[in-house]
C-alpha cells in the first residue's frame, strides 16, 4: 500500500488530448481514485477551461500556474484565489517579434502574442487562430522548442517561462509554478509533501510540470492518457 493522500494531475496529455474533452475511459480513472485519494488538477490554463473541457467533472482546480483556486460545489465551479496583474504588452510584443524573426517564425495564424485575463501571456508560435490538427503535428516531442527554450526563457528571465500546450511557451510572474501551488493547496489541506502524488506528462526542461519534479514532490511520467489506468495499475496507485 502507498502512503499517497492526494494525487494531483496535469491536464493536457495527461488526462486528455490536447485541448480535447475528457474521454469516458479516464473520467471513471477519477472516480475510482476519487474513493480512495483527494483530487485537484494543476493546470496551465484557467480554472473554468480546464472544468469545461473536464466536462465539468466534480474536481478541485489549481489554474494559471496558481493563480486560481477553485472547487465544485452543488455543480458550480466556485473561484476561492483569483491572482491577477497587468502584463507589459508593450514589452512583450517587442519581444516576441524580435524571437520569431530569430526562429523563422513570422508566418503566423491569428495573432502574435496571447495574452490572459490573469496577465500571463503565451508565446503561439503557429499563433492564436492556428488549427489544432497543424498544432498537435507540430512538435509532438517538445524538440522544437526545447531547442529554443534557454534563449526564449533568457528574453524573460524576470518571469517563469514554460513550455506550454503543443505548440507555445508560457510566460507568468515569477511567484507562480505549478510546485508552489500544490504545496499551497496540499498545506491548506494539511497535507504533507511525502503524501502527494503528482501526475504529469512534461518533466523536461522547460516543461510546465518540471518545477513539481525538481520540488521533490513523487511524480508519474505519462507518454499516452490513454493508457492512463494501465499505468496507475500497474503503479500500485488504482
Amino acid at each position: 500500500m502507498n502512503n499517497y493522500k492526494l494525487i494531483a494531475f496535469d491536464l493536457d496529455g495527461t488526462l486528455t488530448q490536447h485541448k480535447s474533452k475528457l474521454c469516458q475511459k479516464n473520467a471513471s480513472v477519477l472516480h475510482r481514485l476519487a474513493a480512495r485519494y483527494a483530487l485537484v488538477i494543476v493546470g496551465a490554463g484557467s480554472c473554468l477551461r480546464i472544468w469545461e473541457q473536464m466536462n465539468r467533472f466534480d474536481i478541485d482546480i489549481i489554474g494559471n500556474y496558481g493563480m486560481q483556486f477553485s472547487h465544485v460545489e452543488n455543480g458550480k465551479l466556485i473561484l476561492d484565489i483569483n491572482d491577477s496583474y497587468i502584463a507589459d504588452k508593450k514589452f512583450f510584443l517587442s519581444a516576441i517579434e524580435k524571437l520569431r524573426a530569430r526562429f523563422g517564425y513570422s508566418d503566423f495564424a491569428g495573432s502574435s502574442v496571447e495574452y490572459h485575463p490573469s496577465g500571463a501571456v503565451t508565446f503561439p508560435l503557429l499563433g492564436t487562430d492556428a488549427v489544432l490538427s497543424d498544432k498537435l503535428a507540430f512538435d509532438p516531442k517538445g524538440e522544437k522548442r526545447s531547442a529554443i527554450y534557454s534563449e526564449v526563457a533568457e528574453v524573460f528571465k524576470d518571469y517563469n517561462c514554460f513550455i506550454g500546450g503543443t505548440s507555445s511557451f508560457d510566460i507568468v510572474a515569477k511567484k507562480y509554478d505549478k510546485y508552489k501551488a500544490l504545496l499551497s493547496y496540499a498545506e491548506g489541506k494539511g497535507i504533507r509533501r511525502e503524501e502527494i502524488l503528482f501526475v504529469g506528462d512534461d518533466f523536461k526542461k522547460g516543461g510546465n510540470d518540471e518545477q513539481v519534479l525538481k520540488g521533490g514532490i513523487d511524480c508519474i511520467c505519462v507518454t499516452n492518457f490513454t493508457e492512463l489506468e494501465l499505468l496507475l495499475t500497474n503503479k500500485g496507485i488504482l
